[in-house]
């Protein structure tokens, strides 16, 4: 396909990268995802930390209030006569070797007898006390005198019955200050996983950009979209393979042109059916120009070369043309042309014997005369009426008539055997016509030098043709008296560009047996080859077909 039949669009998408390639917005993308997943976790962490201090500094403090709580001096004491006294050193040397932030006895009545103020002593307790008072235990974060604090509120028994209350909490901001000493440790640890998470993004994105080559996301959409759009509208078959030999891509023509099934890409080349000829030539190392490649249907012409990316190899492309109608027409072309020049001849020795029969005329010899004009006409009259009076399909008539004529003006015997017959309405007529015509210039060109060659009339130079019905068969023959096959040569015979014969100036020797044989085995027939001596070709065709 010409450069210039590429979109302007398309070139300007491959010769003018984005500031943002694939590769850069999924750097961008990770490390933001990877900068908010280490937020949260260090947010969640420290929440975390947070939560379990709060719940050691109830659990210390219950810890604390129940052992004060047991004390039998602390128990005789809020029975004494002056609790504040005996109970506020207590109190206090307690508080500082537990390091908490108040401990505070109270009465039944909530009237406290310690605290770290002295001037709160006697006063109220700020807090709830319900539960203790009934035997239970208080655990709250409640704002007091110091402010915020967790804390907890237990009961002090004696012989089962509540006589006091102790109260032990710590300061919500102590807790904090606790928390925020371990921010170092879960900042250190959120930096550890940013860098890793960090480098993991580089390799990531690396690998990316060098899969993508630094393209962007809206330069591959549309490299795919157009390249998808190329491929599907071109006309040519286009087949790429691996080193492997294994079939990466194939439009839609090349589908068509090979019948490959839909699951053809990505397995071997020489596990599709393709012919051996045409599996060789898509898997071998070599490169291919203008080959014809026969398949069961089609005559292809393939070029093939390497594909390659920055000196590197990565396999084989290869295109494939559509030469079936154009061989038909090539060889229904040469039909004619033969035709004609057999009719120039025949018409140059139509004039000669014209003249010859007016000169004797003229001579006074009328009888001689006579008798030489109707020895031709029964000649000429005799093969027309035997082709006439065995076929019935115009077109095969016609051929045969030329076929002879051309044979005459070569100087070879052709002959049509008696009681031939072939019935209307076998196979197409194009089919047939390719099948004969073929196989007559085949034979033609075996018992003379090669096509066209002139000479005169020998009976070792013979072509024949037989047709006959055989039960469900319709069967035709043409033999030659050439020099027949070589040894072995048979299934070569019927294979692409093999020819005993010189390569003709038009490159379409090898082209005419192959045909034969794909158009037989299209019809559901077949095709056999015997001799030497010379060489007999007997085509069979189901006598059911539908005419053209």
């Amino acid at each position: 396909m010409p450069l210039s039949s590429i979109p302007s669009s398309v070139t300007r998408v491959l010769g003018a990268p984005g500031r943002w390639s694939v590769a850069a917005q999924t750097f961008a993308l990770q490390v933001l995802i990877a900068v908010l997943v280490v937020a949260a976790g260090l947010v969640g962490a420290y929440g975390q930390a947070q939560r379990a201090g709060d719940q050691e500094a109830i659990a210390r403090a219950l810890a604390v209030a129940e052992t004060i709580a047991a004390t039998p001096a602390v128990i005789s004491a809020v029975q004494g006569p002056d609790p504040s006294a005996a109970l506020q050193p207590y109190a206090e040397r307690v508080r500082v070797e537990t390091r908490t932030d108040f401990v505070v006895v109270m009465s039944r009545d909530a009237i406290r007898y310690t605290h770290p103020d002295p001037t709160q002593i006697g006063k109220k307790f700020i807090g709830h006390t319900e539960d203790a008072l009934a035997g239970g235990v208080v655990e709250e974060d409640y704002t007091g005198t110091l402010g915020p604090s967790s804390r907890v509120v237990v009961p002090v028994t004696d012989a089962g019955k509540v006589v006091a209350l102790v109260s032990v909490g710590i300061r919500k901001s102590a807790v904090g200050e606790r928390v925020r000493a371990q921010l170092p440790g879960l900042l250190l640890a959120g930096l550890v996983a940013a860098l890793l998470s960090g480098l993991g993004t580089a390799l990531v994105s690396r690998r990316i950009r060098r899969q993508t080559h630094g393209l962007g996301e809206q330069q591959l959409r549309e490299m795919y979209e157009y390249y998808d759009a190329v491929l599907h509208a071109v006309t040519e078959g286009l087949v790429i393979t691996d080193l492997d030999g294994r079939l990466r891509l194939a439009n839609d023509e090349a589908t068509r042109l090979l019948a490959l099934p839909a699951d053809a890409v990505g397995r071997p080349v020489a596990d599709l059916g393709l012919g051996p000829a045409l599996t060789a030539a898509l898997t071998d190392d070599a490169s291919h120009e203008d080959e014809l490649h026969v398949t069961s249907a089609r005559v292809l012409v393939l070029n093939r070369g390497p594909a390659r990316w920055q000196g590197r190899l990565l396999g084989h492309v290869a295109t494939l043309r559509d030469r079936t109608d154009l061989e038909a027409l090539t060889g229904e072309l040469d039909s004619a042309r033969g035709l004609t020049e057999a009719l120039r001849s025949q018409a140059h020795e139509s004039a000669n014997r014209l003249h010859t029969i007016v000169s004797l005329i003229e001579l006074g010899h009328t009888d001689r005369a006579l008798d030489f004009a109707t020895d031709e006409l029964q000649v000429s009259q005799l093969l027309t009426d035997r082709v006439v009076g065995s076929v019935d399909e115009p077109a095969l008539t016609a051929v045969l008539l030329g076929k002879a004529a051309e044979a005459h003006e070569r100087g070879i015997a052709f002959g049509i055997e008696p009681g031939s017959h072939w019935p209307r309405g076998v196979a197409p007529m194009r089919d047939v016509v390719t099948i004969v015509g073929n196989l007559i210039d085949n034979a033609l060109d075996a018992v003379t030098g090669g096509p066209g060659t002139p000479g005169s009339a020998r009976p070792d130079r013979q072509v024949r043709f037989a047709s006959r019905v055989e039960g469900a068969y319709a069967v035709l023959e043409v033999s030659d008296d050439g020099p027949g096959l070589p040894p072995g040569g048979v299934e070569d015979a019927f294979r692409r560009g093999w020819s005993t014969k010189e390569q003709g100036s038009a490159g379409r020797r090898g082209i005419g047996l192959a045909l034969v044989a794909q158009t037989v085995e299209r019809l559901g027939g077949t095709l056999e080859v015997s001799g030497p001596p010379g060489a007999t070709f007997t085509v069979r065709l189901p006598a059911g077909g539908d005419d053209a």
